[in-house]
């Protein structure tokens, strides 16, 4: 085969040339440099995780990962907080990270499946779906979980030091279970001391694990213990001092709740699943208090997950493995009553040392006003400012006026995102300007607008409209395949 030279080939418009000189190279700001080269663009999305979409402005492809965008120092946490209108195509976003982070050896946690949304795309990855309700799958509050299970393999200091946080992750659920049962009435100094001996004693008398019926019994059998802890002077007294707490307790065995959380766990959490999902679409018909608490029961729960996976990679029991846990209609359980945003913000604040990303979806800041007292709205705003991944989807100009105290937005994104709110005209079949577009935000750098297109089984596996509309994939790939 003949090579051409070095210089082209000899002749006219045969690309020959004696002398190539190098391009002149200029730096200076858009401002100067824009009228000798008007077409700059800005420096691209950085190439780390899962493909996510192409970019808006330049076409480049967008990947995304908070694990691999906090190692190369993009970020300072793993938190991603994704808000945006009904049916803009937040939890196909969270289905994608979902999909590309399982494949390379992520464990993704769907911790609390309201409606159910990601069943099927869970089985789908061969991973392991719990289904929570009366007749179904029960949630024992003070199960240890796999913190159980890790500590049968730890012996001494290291061995304490665990059964003091089961002993504290046990006392702060049920706490926090009694509290909702009272519609936001605390419990007293005195009744925290009397639960945290109860649990004391049961776990000293036993390996298993305890349930709130094994409280109730020993709370009827009054033991000295108790009795010291009660300050009680009599027995009278003494039930006198418990009757409260007792009728909570039973309330949680008896009354809208029971069935649910008055025995053992009958499924534990896989710890080798690709992926979990604790479906609770069962309850949310029962009311905001029976989802509040099975929410409470399952974030606790995933935890308790998480922490024994690190436990047990720390003491070399287990490889290190990262986790993704999808927290939707996150602000569903905050409002079941005051106090509740306390629990759910210990356990947010540390995924970054418990090798965990979260993504918290919700529709709107004005999820946070309906929280009961200032105290709760403070906190919860904090949990959605510690998030390092800001993603907003389709949002009206109202919204976007309060988001502005949170992520600083230029003029440009304002107006792209309240674009995306609603369509033009109203056009039978026409496709929605905001599905699956999304601006991402990170610190105060410009955001990244990325538009998200499902390809090959993802229409069926993401779509969250199939019960209200049977030929949902077949629209889906009419349309392009566009996120819904």
């Amino acid at each position: 085969m003949t090579i051409a030279p070095a210089w082209g080939w000899p002749g006219r418009n045969a690309g020959r040339a004696s002398h190539v000189a190098a391009g002149v190279e200029y730096q200076a700001t858009t401002v100067q440099a824009a009228g000798l080269y008007p077409f700059t663009a800005g420096s691209g999305s950085p190439l780390l995780g899962v493909p996510i979409g192409r970019h808006q402005l330049w076409g480049e492809s967008v990947l995304l990962d908070p694990f691999e965008w906090l190692t190369a120092g993009l970020t300072t946490n793993t938190g991603m907080f994704v808000l945006g209108q009904p049916g803009a195509g937040k939890s196909a976003l969270a289905k994608r990270l979902i999909t590309g982070m399982t494949g390379t050896g992520t464990q993704a946690l769907i911790l609390g499946d309201t409606k159910p949304d990601y069943t099927r795309l869970v089985k789908a990855l061969g991973g392991q779906v719990i289904r929570v309700g009366r007749g179904l799958d029960r949630i024992n509050p003070l199960d240890a979980g796999p913190l159980g299970t890790a500590l049968t393999k730890m012996s001494g200091q290291d061995a304490d030091q665990l059964r003091t946080e089961v002993r504290g992750r046990r006392l702060n659920l049920l706490i926090a279970l009694c509290t909702l049962v009272r519609d936001g009435g605390k419990v007293t100094n005195t009744e925290e001391v009397i639960l945290g001996r109860t649990v004391d004693l049961l776990t000293d008398r036993s390996t298993v694990d305890p349930v709130i019926p094994d409280v109730l019994n020993v709370l009827d059998q009054a033991p000295d213990t108790l009795r010291t802890a009660a300050r009680a002077t009599s027995p009278a007294d003494y039930r006198r001092r418990v009757d409260d707490l007792v009728a909570t307790l039973r309330l949680l065995c008896e009354g809208t709740l029971a069935g649910v959380f008055d025995d053992a766990t009958t499924t534990p959490i896989d710890l080798t699943a690709a992926a979990v999902s604790v479906d609770i679409s069962r309850v949310s018909a029962a009311g905001d208090k029976l989802v509040t608490a099975a929410m409470l029961s399952t974030w606790s729960y995933g935890y308790a997950v998480i922490d024994a996976a690190a436990v047990l990679a720390h003491h070399h029991l287990a490889p290190r493995r990262r986790h993704l846990a999808v927290m939707d209609e996150l602000w569903r359980v905050l409002r079941g009553a005051p106090g509740l945003v306390e629990p759910a913000d210990a356990l947010t604040r540390l995924s970054r040392n418990l090798g965990v990303a979260q993504i918290m979806l919700t529709h709107s800041l004005d999820d946070l006003d309906a929280l009961a007292t200032d105290e709760d709205r403070a906190k919860a705003r904090g949990m959605a400012e510690r998030c390092a991944i800001k993603v907003l989807a389709a949002l009206p100009n109202r919204e976007l006026d309060r988001i502005a105290g949170m992520v600083r937005l230029s003029a440009p994104e304002r107006d792209m995102v309240a674009s995306w709110a609603a369509p033009e005209a109203l056009m039978p079949g026409a496709a929605h300007p905001g599905r699956g577009r999304y601006l991402l935000k990170t610190g105060e750098r410009s955001g990244i607008p990325v538009a998200l297109y499902l390809v090959g089984d993802e229409p069926t596996l993401y779509d969250t409209d199939q019960r209200i509309r049977p030929d949902s994939g077949r629209l889906a790939r009419k349309s392009g395949g566009e996120s819904r």
